[in-house]
């Protein structure tokens, strides 16, 4: 008796976002809405906050999608790489004569219809910059040259983003080089050479280099109640704010440290607070617990990565969302100076947000193109063994 023939398996319809992850594009979007919630509480005259970000946001999301479906091989190229890192440097260089001062600090172009931050793409361009350094250099990390050598690129956006002057955005750009050299497996040796070299220079930098405004934060930070109506009035305000929202908070619209005024900045370096206070201990445990899934698919992901320079990327992309998150919430409970650190997805700004979804959706990117990217990099290994390999 002939078997019967089987019935034909149903093929899996794919769509061009089949390779999203789509848990992690879902742990961002309350995030935003928390902070667009936050911002549509606010009255008198500052409803533009949650109209302007909401603008962002639409493009933001456009951004991510488009992101997500590009094939970026091509961003592994030296040439492509040290032209983009060169664009960059000049608008952060032209920005010290051209950018628009805002409270004594020129970090933005004025457009148009919007100010464009560059010291948010230079994070983005660092990490990929050393992502493309050290995936080809990670077994040789352990010669102080290659350190060196990123310290670098790294030193000079740190310096022109620094001259703005910008210590906030700085401290992340260091951070991000920081946690790359760490992931890249430094030695005990080199570690202990970095983490001296950082003291030095903060000492250095503290004494000659930073504004009054910046000194007089640092001390407010050692002692918090030296000059609560003065240099330390934002974190005294700020801490205020986060520990009267209780349990439960004092509910949407009804947090008295931003409606009245008292906190300052709570749409931006502040709103951490802004949101403690309204939405309380819950709100801010469910916070974390976004931010959490959303770093943890990040690492997931990059560990998933076809070549060195995908996972070296993802792991800077997650270094990058960590470093901005420790900083801002330390700073908004007192447990850290003042530096001006926005919150991924969450703080008002159109080009922190932008820069945010175009790193994920650059990942996602990745992610499509992953098998083809590791047989490209399985033929150029063998390529240069060939080419290296010494005459018989």
């Amino acid at each position: 008796m002939l078997p019967l023939p089987r019935a034909p398996h149903p093929r899996t319809v794919r769509t061009p976002f089949s390779h999203f992850d789509w848990l992690l594009f879902f742990s961002v979007m309350p995030l935003v809405a928390a902070g667009l919630a936050t911002m549509n509480s606010f009255t008198g005259g500052e409803e533009v906050f949650f109209e302007r970000q909401l603008v962002a946001l639409s493009l933001s999301v456009g951004v991510f999608l488009l992101a997500g479906l590009t094939d970026w091989r091509f961003i592994r190229r030296t040439g492509v790489l040290i032209s983009i890192f060169f664009a960059v440097v000049l608008l952060l260089g032209t920005l010290l004569v051209t950018g628009t001062v805002v409270k004594g600090v020129q970090s933005w172009y004025s457009l148009y219809f919007f100010n464009f931050q560059p010291a948010e793409l230079a994070k983005l361009v660092l990490i990929l910059i050393l992502a493309k350094y050290f995936s080809r250099r990670h077994i040789e990390i352990a010669h102080i040259r290659h350190i060196l050598v990123s310290g670098v690129y790294t030193l000079i956006l740190f310096l022109l983003v620094l001259l703005q002057p910008d210590f906030g955005s700085a401290i992340i750009i260091f951070l991000i080089w920081f946690g790359m050299v760490l992931l890249s497996g430094i030695s005990k040796k080199h570690l202990l050479l970095v983490l001296f070299t950082g003291v030095l220079s903060f000492a250095f930098l503290s004494t000659f280099v930073f504004k009054e405004y910046q000194k007089e934060r640092i001390l407010s930070f050692v002692h918090p109640l030296a000059d609560v109506r003065g240099a330390g009035y934002n974190a005294y305000q700020s801490t205020i704010a986060v520990g009267s929202g209780g349990l439960f908070g004092k509910g949407l619209g009804y947090g008295t440290q931003s409606r009245l005024k008292f906190l300052p900045e709570y749409q931006t370096d502040f709103v951490f607070a802004a949101f403690a206070e309204e939405w309380g201990f819950l709100g801010v445990l469910l916070l974390l617990v976004l931010f959490g899934i959303l770093i943890t698919r990040i690492l997931v992901n990059a560990l998933h990565g076809a070549t060195n320079f995908e996972i070296l990327f993802g792991l800077g992309l997650a270094v990058y969302f960590m470093s901005h998150l420790t900083i801002h919430m330390g700073m908004n409970v007192g447990l850290l100076p003042v530096t001006g650190i926005t919150l991924p997805f969450v703080s008002y700004g159109g080009t922190h947000l932008l820069i945010e979804f175009l790193g994920l959706g650059m990942l996602m990117g990745m992610r499509r193109y992953r098998r083809t990217a590791h047989r490209e990099e399985i033929e150029q290994n063998e390529l240069h063994g060939v080419l290296t390999r010494s005459p018989q």
